[in-house]
Formats: structure tokens, sequence, C-alpha cells
């Protein structure tokens, strides 16, 4: 299952971006407000959850300055990524794109996805205020 959000333009460079991005602590700024528990584990790890749904760890697997950063599940019965795609557009702005990739059965599949999509796009139109 793939799914992206809006590209969202930030007045910021690609490098701060993905700065901010690269910080797991900041993505506590850029949940959406059912958001029942957030905690730092390590420096590149974090714990969230949403009222309703299970705990979920997310784990820094890849960094690529200042384009690319993918998150992915650390520990869980699901396997996925978050990953954050940076572009640089014109005087010194960027866009930003997040892509949720997980392989799920097609049951799971159709009764995460809404939930998933407004997650995403939620994450992604928090960035420009937060940053």
């Amino acid at each position: 299952m793939n799914l992206e959000s809006p590209k969202i333009s930030v007045s910021k460079s690609p490098q701060e971006v993905f700065d901010f991005l690269s910080d797991v602590k900041n993505f506590e700024t850029l949940m959406p407000e059912n958001i029942s528990k957030f905690e730092v584990l390590e420096n590149d790890k974090f714990l969230f959850a949403l009222k309703g749904m299970p705990e979920i760890i997310l784990k820094k697997k890849e960094a690529v300055a200042p384009n690319k950063i993918t998150l992915g599940a650390a520990g869980g019965k699901l396997d996925f990524s978050l990953i954050g795609n940076i572009t640089e557009t014109e005087n010194g702005s960027s866009e930003v794109q997040l892509e949720f990739t997980g392989d799920f059965n097609p049951m799971m599949a159709m009764m995460i996805k809404g939930p998933i999509s407004k997650f995403i796009e939620t994450l992604a139109t928090s960035i420009p205020n937060a940053i």
C-alpha cells in the first residue's frame, strides 16, 4: 500500500526542513490533536499513540541530506515506512511530500487507508508552521 500526502510549500531551505525532520522530537509538534502519547525513546526513535489506536514506534532508517528522510516501524506486527521527500523550489524555499508505504493484507489495508491518509496529511500540513 502506497499513500502520499499533498505537496506542501515551506518557506525554508531543503536543509532547514531536513534538519527539522531529522530530529525525531520535532514530530511531536506535527502530530494531530487526537494524540494520546508521545515519547522519545532514543535519538532516532520515538513512540506515539493516537486515541483508539495501538502505540507505534518509528525509527529513523535512512537520511539523505537534504532531500529524503525515512522512518520505519521499529517492532510491532506491521512493517511500514514513512518517507519525507524534500525538493527545492525557487527563492530557497522547499516542497515537502510525505509518503507512506507498507505491506498489508487487503483487509488491513482497507481498514487503515483512511486514517493513515488523514494522519500523513496532518503531519505534512503542520510542517510549515512548526519549523
